[in-house]
């Protein structure tokens, strides 16, 4: 890494499990205790003991919700009555939306042109304004950043914020309490969010328990910025897993995750339609492309498992049924 690099990236404030603590606070009573479930299948097919955290149970559809609910709560009353502002492919979007509804905080979301239109859907039902580009032309950073200014928004990024990484903490720590230790566990990997997070409940409750981020082979922009040491930005990636097409790592998550992950492996897309028609056919669950990333490492052997004890974060299940019913038809 680079020292320019390096100085930007450790000169911030990171947030820290106290974070992840306030943020379970802020969200109890509010955020789902989503259940950690079992499948004998599953571990008859991995050799290992696997407990999935069902956050396709969450509010909303996905552990978004927590990071985006811990934020806005966080914010002054003057911040919250002028509004928020946020850019996201869906999951993010609806949390946002969904947590402002409920804060009383009008909300803005610049989403992509061919983003799921259920999420799309969801995202205006709960209120919210949509704003929408296109992801493979424009730069939704600038966008964001020019509307916040012009109207006096706060915003808050999908994943590189210490307020939203410490929602999504909340997610491991409820884990770890409810399925004790765990040797490994298994958290998908777009902006860094919910892994950078996850690493922080995990190293303070189970500090021997290896975590890897899981990421599309498309999109192995973490894999890289981990191997080489700094943030590295790839095009926008081509992958089923929409939740993970991000370019880059941001400044508060990549610090936490190139200090504190065991690795990043990556999965095909092939090995996420896999995952869905499991979940749907022996745990009846709905399950949506990104939020099988970890649950696939663990069925393809991408992350050695045999004999251990596993977390798997289930990130989501936001996916239209059109899509859902396409891709569980796969190879049937």
């Amino acid at each position: 890494m680079t020292a320019a690099a390096r100085s930007l990236t450790d000169s911030i404030a990171l947030p820290s499990y106290a974070d992840v603590e306030a943020a379970a606070q802020r969200i109890a009573g509010v955020a789902h205790r989503t259940p950690a479930l079992t499948s004998r299948t599953a571990n008859e097919r991995t050799g290992a003991n696997l407990v999935f955290k069902a956050e396709n149970l969450q509010r909303m559809g996905a552990f978004k919700f927590r990071g985006g609910y811990n934020a806005i709560a966080a914010l002054t009353p003057e911040q919250r009555r002028a509004g928020v502002l946020t850019y996201s492919s869906g999951n993010h979007a609806q949390a946002i939306a969904y947590a402002s509804k409920l804060l009383g905080a009008p909300a803005t979301i610049i989403m992509p042109l061919d983003a799921p239109a259920a999420k799309v859907a969801a995202t205006k039902g709960y209120g919210a304004e949509v704003v929408t580009y296109d992801r493979y032309t424009q730069d939704r950073l600038e966008l964001g950043d020019r509307l916040a200014a012009e109207r006096g928004l706060t915003l808050i990024p999908p994943y590189d914020h210490p307020q939203v990484i410490a929602g999504q903490g909340t997610a491991t720590k409820e884990l770890i309490e409810e399925a004790g230790e765990l040797d490994v566990l298994l958290v998908c990997l777009g902006g860094g969010g919910l892994l950078a997070g996850a690493l922080l409940a995990a190293k303070a409750l189970n500090p021997g328990c290896k975590v890897y981020g899981v990421e599309p082979e498309a999109g192995n922009d973490g894999q890289q910025s981990l191997r080489k040491g700094e943030i590295v930005k790839i095009d926008v990636p081509k992958t089923i897993a929409d939740g993970a097409q991000t370019a880059f790592l941001g400044n508060y998550t990549f610090p936490i995750i190139r200090d504190l992950v065991e690795d990043i492996v990556t999965v095909p897309d092939a090995a996420l339609v896999a995952a869905m028609r499991f979940f749907a056919e022996r745990m009846k669950l709905v399950v949506e492309p990104t939020g099988c990333l970890a649950a696939a490492a663990a069925f393809t052997g991408a992350v050695p498992v045999e004999g251990k004890r596993v977390g798997v974060i289930l990130s989501g299940g936001n996916v239209d049924l059109a899509s859902f019913a396409r891709f569980v038809g796969e190879g049937s």
